[in-house]
């Protein structure tokens, strides 16, 4: 039972849509033009109805007037816009005003009804939000957080070397955090120098090695000035090497020297130079399989591997997820200048069902897409699309074992009273299964 609004100059629409509307139980509130309407949905606060169905094109006051007037209270008021004149343009003012969706006339009644329960359901959702985006708790956009242990492992090892100048390898899948990681390491250290960041995938071996080494005017074909490396640019700082798995052997060549006694030459250069720097590495490769297939140079993975902290991916520390998403709804409203974002416990329910193969950086578009499709507003489950991400870099007995894995971690949380049978189990295959997997 609602309290509905239908704001449109046509009585014999507003009559129509409020039969339909009351033999579904609501109650309804009927307005002839935009300002009655305005008049209606601004009035006494205990009177103010649950939803709106508001007409684009009225004689008096139009239906955008109306959206313009009403500014905020869009965020909690969901308003339906309605216009026979079904152009793209006016669609797109519409949602752009805040509207919370849009309907053409003539429009099918199931599907008035289908949008109205969703519409209410939406409304209603932020009574059983699990929590409002704190904006005045954010540290910082690009924070590293978590409270599973596994993550309390990670700030400890962060801790204890963040002040030396130790050579760190920082391992984990594609999207658990490896540049932010070293961001901190560079943050908490006692370096006065800067943090200069280069992706070893993104550049052609040719490029990347004047791309870390610098090169003279004229060293090769288009080299038309002097270009200082990015090893001579992070002297006296941090150097962060991210995906050293991709390096082809004549650049591990040349970075095994520079981590031996930091020295280098410019390319088109006889003068060898010498920087103070601190090497932070980062790879989602298996370094140790490449080193045993000869893909990778045993003596520089050493030289890399002194330090090793290793990245748990979001599967393994989903009791993380709850901190993540609410500081990522902090960012994306404090961004978009949106009062606050809530999320409902069910939607929370479908993220903690993922299995997450894109990990941190995944949820984070997850959650970037939800607040689009939520217009800004509470975000239901219908709100929460997932990428189709490819899976880690496994072998097949190592997928399935991840795959069984994730299927009795999903189990355990969307049934945990009867696990098993969720998965066409009895209980003591489930069990001994459980106990295989370590869980």
């Amino acid at each position: 039972m609602a309290k509905i609004l239908i704001v449109d100059d046509e009585k014999a629409m507003r009559q129509a849509m409020a039969q339909i509307l009351k033999d579904e139980g609501h109650s309804i509130v009927e307005a002839g033009d935009g300002e009655q309407g305005l008049k209606i949905i601004q009035g006494d606060v205990s009177s103010r109805p649950d939803l709106v169905f508001l007409d684009l094109k009225m004689p008096k006051t139009q239906g955008s007037a109306v959206l313009k007037a009403l500014g905020k209270t869009l965020f909690e008021l969901p308003v339906i816009v309605m216009t026979a004149y079904g152009t793209s343009r006016t669609a797109i003012e519409a949602m752009q005003l805040g509207a919370y969706d849009y309907l053409t006339k003539p429009f099918d009644l199931e599907d008035l009804v289908n949008l109205v329960q969703k519409a209410l359901a939406h409304h209603t959702a932020s009574g059983y939000q699990v929590g409002e985006a704190n904006l005045q708790a954010i540290a910082q956009p690009e924070e590293l957080l978590g409270r599973s242990p596994a993550m309390a492992q990670v700030f400890k090892l962060i801790g204890r070397v963040a002040l030396g100048n130790t050579t760190v390898l920082i391992v984990g899948e594609s999207g658990t955090g490896k540049e932010l990681v070293a961001s901190t390491l560079h943050t908490a250290s006692s370096s006065r120098g800067p943090l200069v960041k280069v992706n070893c995938a993104a550049l052609p071996e040719h490029l990347l090695e004047a791309e870390l080494f610098g090169h003279e005017k004229g060293a090769f074909t288009g080299a038309n000035n002097l270009r200082i490396g990015r090893f001579e640019q992070a002297n006296g700082g941090t150097i962060f090497l991210d995906e050293v798995g991709e390096l082809s052997p004549t650049i591990q060549g040349k970075l095994l020297r520079v981590l031996q006694d930091k020295s280098f030459e410019r390319l088109g250069s006889n003068q060898t130079r010498t920087v103070d720097v601190r090497v932070l590495a980062a790879t989602h490769r298996n370094l140790e399989k490449m080193v045993r297939l000869n893909q990778f140079r045993e003596d520089l993975y050493y030289r890399f591997n002194v330090v090793r902290i290793e990245l748990p991916p979001l599967r393994d520390r989903l009791e993380d997820l709850n901190q993540l998403t609410q500081h990522f709804l902090s960012c994306i409203a404090l961004r978009n200048g949106i009062k606050s974002l809530a999320i409902t416990e069910s939607a929370l329910e479908k993220l903690r069902s993922h299995v997450w193969p894109g990990n941190v950086r995944e949820l984070q578009n997850t959650l970037e897409r939800a607040a689009v499709f939520s217009g800004g507003r509470t975000i239901l489950p219908e709100h929460l699309v997932f990428n189709q991400e490819s899976l880690p870099d496994l072998n097949l007995e190592q997928a399935v074992a991840q795959l069984e894995t994730n299927l009795i971690r999903r189990a355990l949380n969307l049934y945990p009273h009867e696990p098993h049978k969720a998965l066409g189990m009895d209980a003591q295959s489930f069990e001994q299964k459980k106990k295989q997997r370590n869980l």
